[in-house]
């Protein structure tokens, strides 16, 4: 497919990597045309998408408004580093391909850079919405609380929606672009660099962006899966960047704690399907750390009554999994 540049030097450059998303691109990409704020060039990248046919047809409307790059599926890393270094732009915003921005989103973002020249990264609220009976906004049940230093990003007081973010292209170089070697949260672990090697991070309560949930495919169907990665990213700042004693304790801490918390989710996953002495020894394991009292409660009822416990934990198992699954969706994972 040709591709226009529209413009040869751009401000914003927006990076949409695109994988299984084809009914949704063209909203989203609606949402970028309608913005108040036209200095931009929008590169979408197929990250060697199944739908390719599909994602092609969809996005000839704009051919002459975007740059089009197809490659091999590298995952979501890869793809937003090739539209990186395709990009011309002094600060590059990010949007999932599922989901859409409020037309003043980057007259906001922008302002708060006119506003703080120091500022390096700036992100704000949106709205959830998908299959679900209500939205609800993303700053309510992933709050964001004070200076969003590094150890806020580890600790979760600050959390990050990666679809509204605009940073400065030369942070984002600086903490070494996206890491193609994780799975899943590379944006996650984009975050904590930039912050570890001085990026000053702002953010608005305001609400700019609608975020997809439900989706088949998308990462928070996998709520264990999530928090393992992000307990290996914490792993992996620990063993590479020089941390000081402080920041090490923060980032131990919080590990031995995430560990835990993916321990659980496992456990209930056994539980799930009846495997009650695996459920057991991996929700003994979780809350030796978390030491929970309704979690030693129902060690007790699986050691004396596993049949009855496994069936009266399952409904709540069901009520709580739709709650987590939004949560991991779209909180600091992006």
């Amino acid at each position: 497919m040709e591709s226009v540049r529209p413009s040869p030097a751009p401000k914003v450059s927006i990076i949409i990597p695109a994988y299984n998303t084809a009914p949704l691109i063209a909203v989203c990409l609606d949402s970028v045309l309608s913005q108040t704020y036209r200095d931009f060039e929008v590169i979408v990248v197929n990250d060697g998408s199944p739908d390719t046919t599909e994602l092609e047809n969809a996005l000839q409307p704009y051919r002459e408004q975007i740059v089009y790059i197809k490659q091999e599926n590298k995952r979501t890393a890869a793809a937003r580093n090739t539209a990186i270094r395709n990009s011309h732009g002094e600060f590059l915003a990010f949007l999932d391909s599922d989901d859409s921005w409020l037309p003043g989103h980057l007259t906001s973002q922008m302002q708060l850079f006119h506003e703080d020249p120091t500022l390096d990264l700036v992100y704000s609220n949106g709205v959830v919405v998908g299959d679900l009976r209500h939205t609800w906004s993303f700053m309510d049940r992933c709050p964001s609380e004070g200076d969003p230093s590094f150890d806020a990003l580890v600790i979760e007081r600050c959390q990050i929606p990666v679809s509204t973010v605009v940073a400065r292209r030369t942070a984002i170089v600086r903490a070494g672009l996206f890491d193609e070697s994780l799975p899943r949260c590379d944006d996650y672990d984009m975050w904590l660099r930039m912050a570890f090697h001085g990026a000053k991070i702002g953010y608005t309560r305001k609400v700019e962006a609608r975020f997809s949930v439900g989706r088949p495919n998308s990462l928070g169907a996998s709520r264990p899966g999530m928090l393992e990665a992000y307990w290996r990213i914490l792993e992996k700042i620990s063993r590479t960047l020089p941390l000081n004693d402080s920041q090490h304790h923060v980032i131990c801490k919080q590990a031995v704690e995430v560990r835990a918390r993916h321990l659980l989710e496992e456990g209930k996953n056994q539980l799930r399907e009846r495997k009650f002495d695996k459920a057991k020894e991996l929700l003994s394991e979780a809350n030796r750390h978390l030491c929970e009292p309704k979690l030693g409660l129902t060690l007790l009822g699986l050691k004396v009554a596993p049949n009855a416990t496994g069936k009266l934990i399952a409904f709540w198992f069901r009520y709580l999994g739709v709650r987590s699954m939004i949560k991991a969706r779209i909180g600091k994972f992006g």
